[in-house]
C-alpha cells in the first residue's frame, strides 16, 4: 500500500512537472518603435508585422519613417525610438562623430543600390562639374557613391560637388526634378521606378564599389542591456519574416505586399522582389550580418573620411551579435 502511494505521489509530480515544461511563461508584451527608411528593405519587417510574427512574441511594432539620416541619428540616443534600421555605416558614425554608445545587432541586406544617373550622362566622365545628390555627405551611401567615383578618377571637389537631397525617396524625385544633379544612389523600389523619367544605371554598387553590409539594426547599448529578452524577441520575427520574404513559394503575396504598401505598379514590385531575392545583392539569409561587407564599410570610411588616420579598426567594436545569436536559437533553424 505505501509503495503504490509513492509510486502515485511520483508520477503525480512527473505530470506536474510535464505541465510547467510544456506551459512556459508568455513573454512581457513591449511596444517598440522602429525607425526606417521607406523602401523594399522593409519587406521583412513589413512580413513579420503582416504575418503575426511579432504578435505571437508578445511585441507591438510602431513603424517611424525617417526623412533624412541626420534626424535618425539624433532621434536614437534623445529616446524618440528603440530601433533604428539603415545602412550600418551610420551607426559608425554616431559612434565616432557623436559618441554615441551604440551597437549593430543584425545585418539585413546590401542596399541593392545603383548608381543612378540623369538622361544625359552616359559615363561617369560626364559627371565632371556637376553634382552628386546625397543624404548626408560623409555616411553610409554617399562614401559609397564617393568611392565610385574616385574609383573613376572623379574626386569630390575638385571633379563634382556634393548636393544633400534627403533619403532615396527624396534623392530620386529630386534627380528627375533637378537637372543639376547628375547622379545619386538609388534602391528599390525607386530605382525602377525613376526609370521610367529617363533615370539610368551605370551599374550596381557591389559590382562597382565590391561587398557591402548596408540595411541592419541598431540600438543603445544600455537600451539592448536592460531590454534583452523584448531585443530578442524583436530578432527572432525578424528573422521568420525574412525567411517568410526570401521562400520562393510566398514570391506571389510578397510582390502583393510591395505592391500595396508603396503603391507600386505590379511590374515595379516584381523587380523589386527580383533585386532583394538577388544573392549577394538583396536579403542575407537569415538577416545575417555580412562580416565581409561590414569591413569594406569601414574600408571606405578610413579611406574617404580619412578616419582612424586610414586604418581600419577591430569591427567588434560596433558590433554585439550576441543577442541575434541568442534569438536565432529561438527562430530555430
Amino acid at each position: 500500500m505505501l509503495y503504490r502511494f509513492i509510486a502515485g505521489c511520483a508520477a503525480l509530480a512527473g505530470l506536474l512537472v510535464a505541465g510547467c515544461a510544456a506551459t512556459p511563461p508568455a513573454p512581457v508584451p513591449a511596444t517598440l518603435r522602429v525607425n526606417v527608411f521607406p523602401g523594399s528593405s522593409n519587406l521583412p519587417l513589413l512580413t513579420a508585422i503582416n504575418k503575426g510574427f511579432f504578435a505571437k512574441r508578445g511585441l507591438t511594432i510602431e513603424l517611424q519613417n525617417t526623412p533624412d539620416s541626420s534626424s535618425q541619428r539624433a532621434g536614437l540616443p534623445a529616446g524618440r525610438f528603440e530601433i533604428a534600421i539603415a545602412a550600418v555605416d551610420n551607426a559608425v558614425a554616431m559612434v565616432e562623430m557623436a559618441k554615441n554608445d551604440v551597437i549593430i545587432v543584425t545585418g539585413g541586406d546590401s542596399g541593392m543600390n545603383e548608381f543612378m544617373v540623369r538622361p544625359d550622362i552616359n559615363t561617369f566622365a560626364d559627371i565632371r562639374g556637376k553634382s552628386l545628390a546625397v543624404d548626408a555627405p560623409n555616411t553610409a551611401y554617399a562614401l559609397v557613391a564617393k568611392k565610385i567615383l574616385k574609383n573613376k578618377g572623379l574626386l569630390e571637389g575638385r571633379d563634382y560637388s556634393l548636393k544633400l537631397a534627403g533619403g532615396t525617396q527624396g534623392r530620386s524625385a529630386a534627380m528627375v526634378a533637378n537637372p543639376d544633379l547628375a547622379a545619386s544612389m538609388v534602391n528599390p523600389p525607386f530605382s525602377f521606378t525613376v526609370r521610367e523619367r529617363g533615370i539610368k544605371s551605370l551599374g550596381r554598387a557591389t559590382d562597382l564599389a565590391g561587398p557591402y553590409q548596408a540595411t541592419g539594426a541598431f540600438v543603445m547599448r544600455s537600451w539592448a542591456a536592460q531590454n534583452a529578452s523584448a531585443l530578442e524577441r524583436y530578432i527572432a520575427a525578424y528573422i521568420e519574416g525574412t525567411r517568410y520574404a526570401m521562400d520562393p513559394a510566398n514570391r506571389a503575396e510578397m510582390a502583393k505586399l510591395l505592391e500595396d504598401r508603396f503603391k507600386l505598379p505590379p511590374a515595379v514590385a516584381a523587380q523589386s522582389l527580383e533585386a532583394l531575392t538577388t544573392p549577394g545583392f538583396g536579403m542575407s539569409t537569415d538577416a545575417g550580418l555580412n562580416r565581409e561587407g561590414f569591413r569594406n564599410v569601414l574600408s571606405m570610411r578610413a579611406e574617404m573620411e580619412g578616419q582612424w588616420g586610414g586604418v581600419v579598426p577591430d569591427p567588434a567594436k560596433y558590433l554585439d551579435l550576441s543577442y541575434y545569436d541568442r534569438a536565432l536559437r529561438v527562430a530555430g533553424k
